[in-house]
């Protein structure tokens, strides 16, 4: 996600978007009161855009939610009491066998 709202850039820096919507930052040599102090003469901010915002409060929502469902534990629950539950051997090697290629695939 490119970083299009930077806010606070010294005088002797600037940015510019290129093609692809990427930003760039150039420095020029420091100032004076730069170079005799050692520290620069402001301080470098970063502005999150409205969309950036907007996914750390979806981020925040989706951490409030249970990992788990319940209803469709307490349901397998009572399949499995009263003997209804049926296991599917292939459907279970068939979902072990993509978790594995996609396990692959990552590494």
């Amino acid at each position: 996600m490119p970083i299009n709202n930077i806010s606070g850039l010294p005088g002797n820096q600037s940015q510019r978007a290129t093609e692809g919507s990427q930003v760039q930052v150039a420095r020029s040599e420091p100032t004076v009161s730069q170079q005799q102090t050692g520290r620069p003469s402001t301080v470098d901010t970063v502005s999150l855009t409205d969309t950036a915002a907007r996914l750390r409060n979806l981020e925040s929502n989706l951490a409030q939610l249970p990992v788990v469902d319940p209803q469709r534990v307490d349901t397998i629950r009572q399949a499995i009491r009263n003997g209804s539950y049926e296991v599917n051997p292939k459907r279970i090697a068939a979902k072990m066998t993509g978790l594995e290629q996609q396990l692959q695939r990552k590494s």
